[in-house]
């Protein structure tokens, strides 16, 4: 009998944190749990002063988990943050801001992942691109710059707040391989950013100026969905190589998207190519493909702008799974017809030297 995410749930759900009394999981130590196959795997995010207290307790866990039918491997990762660390500032600096376009030190390309609308899968397109590039050898970054809907965090499986030593330069997170900075790390996953133009395009320039990247050989932006600010920002203040557009393929999503390829054309910022998602569904059942949302029309409009179809990504409940419990399809299931399509847009981005 295969074990069941809700089954690792139950017992996780009586294991009580010594600290504040309530279950592991109601008070949000168990990060990005996934059950696959046979395999369980979660974190357990601990305060650093506490870490010692909370290994019997990941001892005690281990062994219940391991016990249920039908599980073959138990991997827990404890893993401590500071108990209060230092936020970085984030407001708008005064002073004047660079005349034009400028190159990150340390950082080779940035390219950037945009959409005409929300909705049609720019974060997940953005998350397993990273990774698969990871996965190929190549130092990446992931700067979730959609500052009113962070998704990248969930994503990833990475929470805490990233540390500041100095109240100026900020610390990045990292898992599967990717450096990662995003505004949902710095507020309350249910809390709003409530933010006008200015405090946005501050906030991206420090984001990308004040974050110890390292040394990148590119730097994935996973941008709002629109022509807004933060898009502008991104193009005239750093050097941007070029951008993919996300769309899925029926007519309301293309109107879209033909908004963001021109305000990219306007902004002299190369359109690298475009991707299809949720392209095709084939039903798990019977195998019968079906195209909810309409076929080609992504297709077509690259043929019309002479820009490459990068991939066509099919509608696929693993994808959806994988992203919501926190390791993308190319790293949960790196074998799988559906990160097959993601893997090889990242080796003919290699091949092109576009990272």
């Amino acid at each position: 009998m295969a074990v069941t995410r809700e089954a690792v749930l139950a017992i996780l759900k009586d294991v009580i944190d010594p600290i504040s009394g309530a279950s592991v999981v109601e008070a949000g130590i168990v990060k990005a749990l996934t059950v696959d196959d046979g395999r369980v795997r979660f974190v357990m995010e601990v305060s650093g002063s506490h870490a010692e207290a909370y290994t019997a307790l990941k001892d005690g866990a281990e062994a219940q988990i391991a016990a249920l039918d039908g599980v073959e491997q138990v991997s827990i990762v404890m893993t401590a943050h500071s108990a209060q660390p230092a936020p970085p500032d984030l407001k708008p600096q005064r002073g004047a801001a660079p005349a034009g376009p400028e190159k990150i030190p340390g950082i080779d390309r940035i390219i950037a992942v945009a959409s005409g609308k929300g909705g049609v899968g720019k974060s997940t397109v953005a998350s397993n691109l990273a990774c698969a590039l990871a996965a190929e050898g190549r130092r990446v970054g992931l700067l979730d710059a959609d500052v009113y809907g962070p998704s990248q965090p969930r994503m990833l499986g990475v929470s805490g707040r990233p540390a500041s030593p100095d109240g100026k330069t900020i610390l990045p997170m990292r898992n599967f391989g990717v450096t990662m900075m995003s505004l949902g790390l710095m507020a309350n996953e249910d809390q709003a950013v409530v933010w006008r133009g200015p405090m946005l395009m501050g906030a991206l320039q420090q984001m990308l100026t004040q974050v110890q990247w390292g040394a990148l050989d590119v730097l994935i932006v996973d941008l709002p969905p629109g022509t807004g600010d933060v898009q502008m920002t991104l193009a005239q203040k750093s050097q941007l190589d070029g951008a993919i557009i996300v769309s899925t393929p029926q007519d309301i999503a293309l109107l879209d998207a033909r908004k963001g390829i021109d305000m990219f054309n306007q902004l002299g910022t190369p359109i690298i190519g475009m991707i299809e998602n949720m392209s095709t569904h084939i039903c798990s059942s019977c195998g019968h493909e079906e195209h909810l949302f309409g076929h080609g029309g992504v297709a077509a409009e690259a043929k019309k702008l002479d820009v490459p179809l990068l991939a066509e990504i099919p509608l696929h409940l693993d994808i959806r799974l994988a992203a919501d419990g926190g390791a993308p399809i190319v790293v949960s299931k790196p074998d799988s017809p559906q990160a097959l399509s993601f893997r090889t847009v990242a080796q003919d981005f290699i091949a092109k030297g576009l990272a």
